[in-house]
């Protein structure tokens, strides 16, 4: 942790180390908005008619390794907001709106102003460099290690549309070059893998700008690869007695001032007006209608656990600046689950999920999970329903189940849902990135907002408690992190082509399609491609689709001789005979390799 810490102050203290030197270059024909660090780096952003490129990127390294090697010192200071005011209204700063709108937030707060200074105290301008920041940062500049400059991207100020398109500066910094340079060739790999242009070159999903960003289309090849994964969260869930339910996609404002989620979101909602002026909305989640349906009769403790599944679409307002591929989307297909419940048996209800999702992402090529418990924030309380002690008693109510199952985990404050404590596995990928994937979480404030209860062994009304259980979650979010774990060539039993056929010539095509059909009705996922070109293109091209398994067909092949087998990533070709091959496949898809 302490490591991460001083990590965490290095690159918000490199992209300080930005700023000044695009001050130092440009002086007042930029105004420097805002930035912060992130778990990758830093960003800042800048507002000027100047159009700085990539290609600026050597000479602002260049006066970035300047100021480091001055060894600035890094000093914090506070001053009230009138004295922030009148400082950010001179020299370098003369004019910029961004900082008093960001002492104006201040003041509203009722705060003092936190600043940093690089360089000497009250020194001048552009030896010297000030911003509003609230840290942490290192002691001075010459601690700071190996940094590198990424890339540019356009981006609105508070992510908004409506307001002026800034220039976003990324980069990043480690301790040692030899921990940039390989987080550099991590990056490498990634651009590679990028889902938006696998997602394209294998023909899975597409945008259009008739339909609208962050609105994803799917192809034949993508809804095999989506449903594929979607049918065995389902027959794991049927396994441990979940049954499914099918709800709208709008609602009554209603619902959602009842479950306190209209109060919270209610900016982030596509809103509907009907013509006899109800306000209506498209759902953002699927919880609050799913307690409608447990509540629609009277349910007994007999009746209980009852467990609702559902895949479907929530809809929310994302900003468009937010938007990127399909990590960032507006149209959201949740694998949605809830569990009405007793208090005793919450924890094996927890298990059974636990059990699936571990299943899951095992088969998915995600075998090691972390755990985190996700808490809430203390010091905010206001973000969350229910008193203090519900929360904390709740907190260690999911703490004992982690234990009691024997599972390491770790704590993240302020990472909890707004009616409850949560649950959250954390898995990561092939190039070591970190992606928060399932969740289950506990609920108690929703089953009290609509009441709902059962009638227990004594005929008295008995709270009973809520849980939302996701498995993939976002299966629009998932499919980016799958595709890019694997890089497009998915295991056999996900591929949306499994096995590939192409005949040598015209003269095989009516054989090839006959051997392709005795495939396809065994469930196997076949492609021919019948195209009027030689075998070596046709296998290129399948080779480029990361077809698990290439057979070209010719005359010895229809005469039921043994067949060479292209497999991929392998470079020598196996030899076995259909039987075998059919049998060999069966066998994949079965165990899920």
């Amino acid at each position: 942790m302490k490591e991460n810490n001083n990590l965490e102050a290095m690159r918000h203290s490199c992209e300080h180390v930005l700023t000044m030197a695009m001050l130092r270059i440009w002086g007042n024909k930029i105004d420097a908005a805002m930035g912060p660090a992130t778990d990758d780096g830093f960003y800042f952003d800048f507002d000027s008619d100047i159009k700085i490129t990539e290609e600026d990127f050597s000479r602002v390294e260049k006066e970035m390794a300047n100021i480091i090697k001055e060894n600035l010192p890094i000093v914090k200071d506070e001053m009230t907001v009138s004295e922030a005011r009148e400082f950010f209204n001179k020299n370098i700063y003369k004019g910029n709106a961004y900082k008093h709108e960001w002492l104006d937030e201040i003041e509203g707060r009722g705060e003092k102003v936190s600043v940093y200074w690089m360089g000497k105290k009250d020194g001048d301008i552009p030896d010297t460099f000030v911003d509003i920041c609230a840290g942490p940062h290192l002691e001075s500049t010459g601690k700071i290690g190996a940094f590198k400059l990424l890339k540019t991207a356009g981006a609105y100020w508070h992510g908004d549309e409506k307001n002026k398109m800034l220039t976003r500066i990324y980069g990043t910094a480690f301790e040692n070059q030899e921990e940039l340079d390989s987080y550099l060739n991590m990056l490498e790999e990634a651009k590679k893998r990028d889902h938006k242009k696998l997602g394209k070159e294998l023909d899975l999903f597409t945008f259009s700008d008739l339909v609208g960003g962050g609105l994803p289309l799917w192809t034949p090849k993508g809804t095999l690869l989506r449903n594929t994964l979607d049918n065995f969260v389902w027959e794991l869930r049927q396994a441990k007695g979940y049954q499914k339910v099918t709800i709208p996609h709008i609602t009554k404002k209603d619902l959602y001032e009842t479950s306190g989620h209209w109060a919270k979101f209610s900016n982030d909602l596509f809103k509907i007006q009907t013509r006899e002026g109800h306000e209506f909305a498209m759902k953002p989640m699927n919880c609050p209608h799913h307690t409608q349906i447990y509540a629609h009769v009277p349910r007994s403790y007999r009746d209980l656990p009852q467990r609702y599944a559902e895949t479907t679409m929530v809809y929310r307002d994302e900003q468009t600046g937010e938007l990127n591929g399909l990590s960032r989307v507006r149209c959201i297909t949740q694998d949605d689950a809830h569990v009405f419940c007793r208090e005793s048996q919450l924890k094996d209800e927890f298990y059974a999920i636990w059990d699936i999702i571990e299943t899951f992402y095992a088969a998915c090529g995600f075998p090691a999970l972390k755990i985190r418990l996700s808490l809430s924030d203390p010091e905010h309380m206001e973000k969350y329903m229910g008193s203090r002690e519900q929360w904390d008693k709740a907190e260690s109510q999911l703490r004992e189940f982690i234990s009691d199952r024997g599972a390491a985990f770790f704590e993240a404050k302020g990472e909890a849902a707004f009616y409850g404590p949560k649950i959250d596995f954390m898995a990561k990928d092939s190039l070591g990135r970190e992606w928060q994937v399932a969740t289950i979480q506990a609920d108690r404030s929703m089953p009290k907002s609509f009441d709902l209860f059962c009638n227990n062994e004594q005929g008295e009304q008995e709270r009973i408690v809520m849980i939302h259980a996701a498995i993939m979650g976002s299966i629009e979010r998932f499919l980016s992190i799958l595709i890019e774990h694997y890089g497009g060539a998915f295991p056999l039993w996900i591929s949306p082509v499994q096995v590939h056929f192409a005949p040598v010539s015209a003269k095989h095509v009516e054989g090839t399609k006959k051997l392709a059909e005795e495939f396809s009705q065994l469930g196997i996922r076949i492609a021919v491609d019948d195209a009027d070109e030689t075998v070596g293109n046709k296998v290129r091209k399948a080779v480029a689709q990361k077809v698990p398994y290439i057979v070209v067909v010719g005359d010895k092949e229809i005469a039921g001789e043994d067949w060479m087998i292209r497999v991929r990533g392998v470079e020598k070709q196996e030899k076995m005979s259909k039987d075998e091959f059919v049998k060999k496949v069966m066998e994949e898809i079965k165990e899920r390799k």
